[in-house]
C-alpha cells in the first residue's frame, strides 16, 4: 500500500493553522532548507518511492495486520482491533521515518545520522536504519531513561550507535532533545538531526507524519476489508505524535470517524512535574524550534514532566496535533501511570501480547471508552511491543500483579 505524500498543511512555511513553524539560529535554517528541498525532490522521486517501499515490505515486515482483540471485545462489550506496530522490525512504529530519514541523509551525502531518544524505540531503530545504510549513529539518551530502558541501550550499542547520556535536568527525553540538539549545531553539515517524531522545526513535523502515514494507509484499506465498514473510534498514545498521526491522517476527512489521542497523566493531573498532558493543561509556547502547545512554567520555560512511559514524557507535542485540538476533529484525553500498567497486564493476559507502556495508554482509553458505553468499534495503534519494558514494569510493579522476582 502506498504512502500519501500530498497534503493540504502544513503551508510553504511549515504552519499548521498558527503552530509549527520554524524558530531557530539564521545559520540553521539554511541547513532547515536543504533538508526540506531534499525531503520534496525524495517525495517526488518514484526510485526513492520504490526503495522505500521495498525496505518496509522485505525488511520491516509490512504491512502490518490488523487483529481483532476477540477476548478484550468480549469482556469489555465492544469491537476493539489492534493495529499491530509491535510487530515490525525493531518493535515498534519509529522504523517507519528512520528508513526515510537515513535514506535522505545518504542522498544528502551526510556522514552521521544524530537524535534524542526516551524510550529507546526511536534509537533502536535508527541505528538500525544507519547500519542498513552505511551511516555513523549517535543516540543521546537521559540517564534515567538508559537506566530504565537498559535492553534497548544494549541493542543500540550492538547495533554500532554510540549512545550518549544527558545529564543534566530530570535526566528524560527533554533533556535528551536539548543535548542532540546542541552536538547537532557543532556540525549540522555532516550530520543529519533525525527527529523522532512530529516535532521540531519544519520540514520534520510534515516529514515524519508523511513516512508515519502508511500505518493509518494500510489500515483504512484492512479494517473495511476485514468488517465491510470504517472503524467508529480511533485511539493512539500521544507524547510528540508520531504514531498517533501516523494512524490519524488517513481518516481525518471521515468525519464518522471519531478520533481520540491519550496524553500522559502520570501521577497527577493537579500537580506540577507529575504528568505530561501537554494538550490537555498546556498552552501554545515556542520549544525546540517549533510553536505548539506546550507545559510551561511562569517564565515562559518548559515544565518538568513525568510519565511511567519513557517515550511519552515530553513537555510539548507536534504542531498538527494542536491544530487539530483546536479546530476539535480530533479528542485528546489521558491515561494515568497505573492505568496504563493495568492496562500493560491486562493485554499481555487477556490476550497474549505484552505492549510497549507507551501503547498501554491507548489500550487504556479503550477500555475506558469501553466501560463509558462506546458499543461502536475501536481500532487502537498498538505502536510498540513491551519487550523493552519488562524489567522496569517487574521491579516496580510486578509483586501487584502476582510477580515476586525475575528468574
Amino acid at each position: 500500500m502506498k504512502n500519501t505524500f500530498e497534503h493540504a498543511l502544513p503551508n510553504a512555511q511549515g504552519y499548521f493553522g498558527e503552530y509549527g513553524g520554524s524558530f531557530i539560529p539564521e545559520e540553521l535554517q539554511k541547513v532547515m532548507d536543504d533538508i526540506n528541498t531534499a525531503y520534496n525532490e525524495c517525495r517526488q522521486d518514484p526510485e526513492f518511492q520504490s526503495e522505500l517501499a521495498r525496505l518496509y515490505k522485505h525488511f520491516v515486515g509490512r504491512p502490518s495486520p490488523i487483529f481483532h482483540a476477540e477476548n478484550l471485545s468480549k469482556k469489555y462489550g465492544t469491537p476493539i482491533y489492534l493495529k499491530r506496530e509491535d510487530l515490525n522490525h525493531t518493535g515498534a512504529h519509529k522504523i517507519n521515518h528512520c528508513l526515510g530519514e537515513a535514506l535522505i541523509a545518504k542522498k544528502m551525502g551526510k556522514q552521521k545520522l544524530i537524535a534524542e531518544t526516551g524510550a529507546g524505540q526511536h534509537g533502536v531503530a535508527l541505528a538500525t536504519a544507519a547500519a542498513l545504510v552505511g551511516l555513523e549513529c549517535d543516540i543521546y539518551m537521559g540517564e534515567v531513561d538508559i537506566a530504565k530502558e537498559h535492553p534497548n541501550v544494549v541493542r543500540m550499542r550492538i547495533l554500532g550507535a554510540n549512545v550518549i547520556p544527558a545529564t543534566h535536568g530530570r535526566k528524560t527525553l527533554k533533556e535528551a532533545v536539548d543535548a542532540a540538539f546542541e552536538a547537532y549545531l557543532k556540525d549540522p553539515i555532516n550530520q543529519l538531526y533525525a527527529i523522532g517524531s512530529v516535532v521540531g522545526p519544519h520540514p520534520f513535523p510534515m516529514m515524519v507524519r508523511d513516512f508515519q502515514s502508511i500505518i493509518g494507509n494500510e489500515a483504512r484499506v484492512q479494517f473495511q476489508e476485514m468488517t465491510g465498514t470504517l472503524p467508529d473510534n480511533l485511539v493512539a498514545c500521544v507524547g510528540g505524535g508520531s504514531n498517533a498521526m501516523g494512524l490519524f491522517t488517513a481518516f481525518l476527512e471521515d468525519k464518522s470517524v471519531a478520533i481520540h489521542g491519550v496524553e500522559p497523566a502520570g501521577r497527577s493531573l493537579t500537580q506540577v512535574g507529575e504528568h505530561a498532558a501537554t494538550l490537555s493543561l498546556g498552552e501554545p509556547g515556542v520549544m525546540h524550534g517549533f510553536k505548539s502547545y506546550m507545559l510551561k512554567d511562569e517564565q515562559g520555560e518548559p515544565q518538568l514532566v513525568h510519565s511511567v512511559a519513557s517515550g511519552l514524557d515530553y513537555p510539548s507535542v507536534g504542531p498538527q496535533h494542536s491544530y487539530l485540538k483546536d479546530s476539535g476533529r480530533v479528542q485528546y484525553g489521558t491515561a494515568n501511570d497505573q492505568e496504563a500498567i493495568d492496562a500493560f497486564f491486562e493485554l499481555s493476559r487477556c490476550e497474549g501480547i505484552i505492549p510497549a507502556i507507551e501503547s498501554a495508554h491507548a489500550v487504556a482509553y479503550a477500555i475506558k471508552l469501553a466501560q463509558q458505553g462506546e458499543q461502536g468499534s475501536i481500532l487502537l495503534n498498538l505502536s510498540g511491543r513491551g519487550d523493552k519494558d519488562i524489567d522496569f514494569v517487574v521491579e516496580n510493579y510486578g509483586c501487584d500483579y502476582g510477580i515476586e522476582s525475575l528468574i
